[in-house]
């Protein structure tokens, strides 16, 4: 026989090849998957495709997809990071075959929470905030998208909590709706005080703001009011309907528009998240073929491995 017993290393039983005097360990399937571990990471977290990581790792491209997948199936739930004083950011992005509902600590860029979904459901995502604050989380404010499920389930959940409207999704929603160049006087204006939004720093700019959208809506009644009849059914519809729904988007939106500008902490946009979704698509998007089941478990490591971060 050519393999002896050689000692032991750290409670393991080695052996030596009497031939090359090489020293080895028994072959341990999970030892394996743990040895190997740091190239699924490249995979998930570092863009690294197949036909690179096998030529750095010596590994075939088989062997590596065989292993890759047997760790995507371990894929690890998000833990929550109990905490006081979580200023949360909320929002969602969709897949082609579902949607991920995030939940994100502002300041400690921590994924308290996902779930996976059909879209944006009010029970949903009322089980989720429960859940949030069962599990120990003090919330301070949540800055959203404003979508309404949303805003229902936060009223009904935590009624008392600041919810923090992000200015980036009403500017982005009004400059869609407006057009880059409005035909009326009216659509200019409004258009130029949308562009303003992200430059207000002070509860001064605040105020100026607000009245030149008081001065503006005034000055234009009429003709947002204007309506078109159908003398024939003897329906009618407002004549201009976009301009209409940018101005009511903002005027609904205005109580929640500004509560960062009296406490810093609280985020103005939900930008943070919104910069995870894209890099996570821009890695998912790399490793096109996977099945709807290994995407889903990707998603689940990448903010596992983004959180230890």
């Amino acid at each position: 026989m050519d393999v002896i017993r050689w000692r032991n290393r750290q409670g393991k039983q080695r052996f030596k090849c009497k031939n090359c005097g090489v020293l080895f360990t028994r072959n341990n399937p999970k030892q394996r998957l743990e040895n190997r571990f740091v190239w699924f990471r490249k995979w998930i977290s570092e863009r690294q495709t197949f036909k690179t990581l096998s030529r750095d790792s010596g590994l075939s491209i088989d062997t590596l997809q065989r292993t890759f997948y047997t760790i995507l199936d371990q894929a690890p739930e998000v833990k929550i990071l109990k905490g006081t004083g979580i200023y949360l950011r909320v929002d969602a992005t969709y897949f082609k075959q579902f949607c991920l509902l995030c939940y994100q600590d502002h300041h400690a860029t921590y994924t308290q929470l996902i779930r996976f979904s059909d879209g944006e459901h009010y029970h949903e995502i009322k089980e989720d905030l429960n859940n949030l604050i069962k599990l120990g989380l003090q919330i301070e404010s949540i800055t959203t998208d404003g979508h309404k499920s949303i805003l229902k389930a936060i009223k009904k959940v935590m009624p008392d909590v600041v919810v923090q409207r992000c200015l980036v999704h009403i500017q982005r929603m009004c400059l869609l709706w407006l057009t880059q160049y409005p035909k009326h006087i009216a659509g200019i204006e409004l258009r130029a005080l949308v562009l303003m939004l992200q430059k207000i720093k002070t509860d001064n700019d605040r105020k100026f703001w607000t009245n030149q959208l008081e001065a503006w809506y005034k000055c234009h009644t009429a003709y947002l009011n204007e309506k078109t009849i159908n003398h024939q059914t003897g329906r009618y519809w407002y004549t201009h309907k976009l301009l209409r729904r940018s101005y009511f988007t903002i005027k609904r939106a205005l109580p929640n528009m500004f509560h960062f500008l009296s406490n810093a902490q609280i985020p103005a946009t939900t930008n943070g998240i919104e910069g995870f979704f894209s890099h996570l698509k821009n890695h998912l998007d790399l490793h096109r073929g996977l099945t709807t089941k290994h995407r889903i478990n990707f998603i689940k490591w990448y903010v596992y491995l983004s959180n230890r971060k």
